[in-house]
């Protein structure tokens, strides 16, 4: 029994439209906090035997003129303390006022460098999303003539990088907002994981499409495209989420077990492959469609 997956594509489109409208009015009316790989400072990894509270460490930390500090637990008797100050003196400082603490990690970053870093990640996201589209339209370009490949790019590529990368970063801002959470480098790699994830999600159904389309054309059938594109969804769905919940249980776990220093990458991840499985199954497919169906009106 097939699912009508495009019956219902017009809901699909608003609860996305919906998620992608709101995240772009928490990224402008929010921000994003960055991680200090991106607006430059120091970040100090200290481990107790026994760790004080949290208001006896910033109070150590006031008494030494460190007023502007985040400090985040990590495990059960470790801290990060981030800071923006980056002098040499810093280190000392903190080491000073922080009794019975035993340093296990140091890192200090200028602006200058946090800037270099900012672009570097916003110009990986770009070129690789550049790259996709150049490299399915040319892997796509053999098949029956109903689809230009350059659609089929487009809209991967498309809908991973404006709909699920766009969305994740609208969480973040509003844990930003709430929680003060950081987008990290970790945090940028796991967008470009989340990019890949989809495109390889959304690459396997349109594969599957363009087989069924050449297939039809090879036996001489009456090509049904919007016949063949839930034929094609309903073929990959079982591939599709099975993959996706394997992954997710690693992940979860990960999540669970990892502790707070991969706690933020691993949720992003979890969003992403969430994202990235409904918007292949749910909107790369229609997109194709009605795209199609559009632009051979105009014609």
């Amino acid at each position: 029994m097939n699912f009508e997956f495009l019956k219902h594509r017009k809901i699909y489109y608003i609860i996305s439209s919906i998620l992608v409208l709101a995240s772009i009015g928490f990224l402008v009316v929010f921000g994003i906090v960055p991680g200090i790989e991106f607006a430059g400072g120091s970040v100090l990894e200290v481990e107790y035997e026994e760790r004080p509270s949290m208001e006896k460490i910033y109070e150590d930390l006031r008494g030494v003129g460190i007023r502007e500090a985040d400090v985040q637990p990590v495990g059960e008797e470790g801290l990060l303390i981030r800071t923006e100050r980056t002098d040499d003196e810093v280190y000392e400082e903190v080491m000073g006022a922080l009794e019975g603490a035993e340093s296990r990690d140091f890192e200090s970053i200028g602006a200058q460098v946090g800037d270099e870093l900012k672009t570097m990640s916003l110009v990986a996201i770009i070129l690789a999303s550049l790259l996709v589209i150049i490299y399915i339209a040319v892997s796509f370009r053999d098949d029956d003539g109903s689809i230009s490949s350059g659609k089929y790019g487009i809209i991967a590529t498309g809908v991973a990088f404006l709909h699920d990368m766009l969305i994740v970063l609208g969480i973040f801002s509003v844990l930003g907002y709430l929680y003060g959470v950081q987008v990290t480098i970790p945090i940028a790699v796991a967008l470009l994981t989340t990019l890949g994830y989809s495109i390889n999600d959304t690459v396997v159904i349109f594969d599957r499409i363009r087989e069924n389309l050449i297939n039809r054309k090879e036996r001489n059938e009456k090509v049904d495209l919007k016949e063949v594109v839930n034929n094609s969804l309903n073929e990959t769905f079982g591939r599709s989420v099975g993959t996706s919940l394997t992954t997710l249980f690693i992940l979860l776990s990960l999540l669970i077990l990892g502790g707070a220093t991969i706690f933020y990458f691993i949720l992003a991840l979890i969003f992403g492959i969430i994202l990235g499985m409904y918007s292949s199954i749910f909107l790369a497919g229609p997109l194709v469609l009605d795209w199609n169906s559009l632009t051979k009106k105009e014609k």
